[in-house]
């Protein structure tokens, strides 16, 4: 299915590319309609996946503090290095700035909205990755604002103007669906029960989601003005980025031992394995659509790149676990 939805979007943008000039006057509302579908759909994605989790096993786990700490602590390093770049006065420090701040926006990108589907496909802790997703959402709330502007100074950019538009950007489609499931729980019983007898409809809602987003990427990298030379190795820097957190992700989760009182599914080789799929699902993918809009609402504007780039490899990376799981 993801490949389908990945190959489907690369097409669909390439196709009508080449299309003669009056087709593309209708660009501007397909994008405006794309704009629309995209939130549209991962709202009700995390919704229905929302309904599959009661609050109560939303909690606090060690590894949550170890990825935060992962994410967090590198992001800084990379920022310092950033700043040492442009005091420095060496040829070619834009392109260095360039992948570096890129770096930094796959290590700090919150976790992927459609991560909760995947994980409960791959048999891992749907309420475990749902709870860090809204943690390294803070973190990131909290951390971009303080150190962006001793990289890229803005008249009028503070940290409580940087809080503000960061929250208002993820608040719709992580905590709202989230109230909303719960509500329909505890309101609407029975079309709660209903809504769990369709338990894959949310991935499927991600594929159509999936094919969108490759299209809006597509067309990001056809018209880049990038060169490219510039352009390849920013795809290394996020397949590096992309292989390294998952790897530490599942390594994470892995070496996690639960307390002894911990009474949950999380004792021996099976809770093992859910923690590692959690875990590295938490840190590996991410919401690239967010790391787009922080690109060039941020950083250096050709960084907005960076997100496309890296949702080709976790996807394809997200494929090869499902078709494994599968068999």
């Amino acid at each position: 299915m993801l490949p389908i939805a990945m190959v489907t979007g690369a097409s669909v943008y390439l196709l009508y590319h080449i299309m003669p000039e009056p087709v593309h006057r209708a660009g501007p509302f397909l994008e405006g309609l794309v704009g629309v579908a995209q939130p549209l759909l991962i709202f009700l994605m995390l919704f229905l996946t929302f309904c599959r989790i009661e609050p109560k096993d939303l909690k606090l786990h060690r590894w949550h503090w170890w990825l935060l700490l992962i994410q967090g602590g590198l992001f800084l390093i990379l920022g310092l290095l950033a700043m040492w770049l442009i005091g420095s006065s060496e040829g070619g420090q834009h392109e260095r700035l360039v992948l570096v701040e890129s770096a930094m926006l796959c290590l700090i990108c919150p976790t992927a909205t459609a991560a909760a589907v995947v994980t409960r496909k791959l048999g891992g802790d749907v309420a475990g990755i749902t709870t860090y997703t809204v943690l390294i959402n803070l973190l990131t709330a909290l951390l971009v604002p303080l150190v962006v502007p001793l990289i890229h100074p803005v008249q009028g950019l503070d940290f409580m103007t940087g809080f503000s538009v960061i929250m208002a950007k993820i608040f719709p489609l992580l905590i709202m669906p989230c109230l909303a499931a719960w509500l329909v729980r505890y309101l609407l019983p029975k079309f709660h029960r209903r809504l769990l007898e369709y338990p894959d409809v949310a991935f499927y809602l991600w594929a159509v989601a999936l094919t969108l987003a490759i299209a809006v990427t597509t067309k990001s990298i056809v018209h880049s003005t990038m060169s490219v030379p510039l352009l390849m190795v920013m795809g290394l820097v996020s397949l590096v980025c992309c292989v390294f957190q998952f790897a530490v992700g599942r390594l994470v989760g892995r070496s996690y031992r639960p307390r002894r009182k911990d009474v949950s599914p999380d004792a021996g080789e099976r809770g093992r394995q859910m923690r590692k799929v959690t875990a590295g699902q938490s840190l590996g993918q991410k919401n690239t659509v967010f790391a787009i809009w922080m690109g060039y609402t941020f950083m250096t504007p050709e960084t907005a790149i960076i997100g496309g780039l890296y949702s080709i490899w976790h996807n394809l990376y997200n494929s090869w676990q499902l078709y494994r799981a599968g068999r």
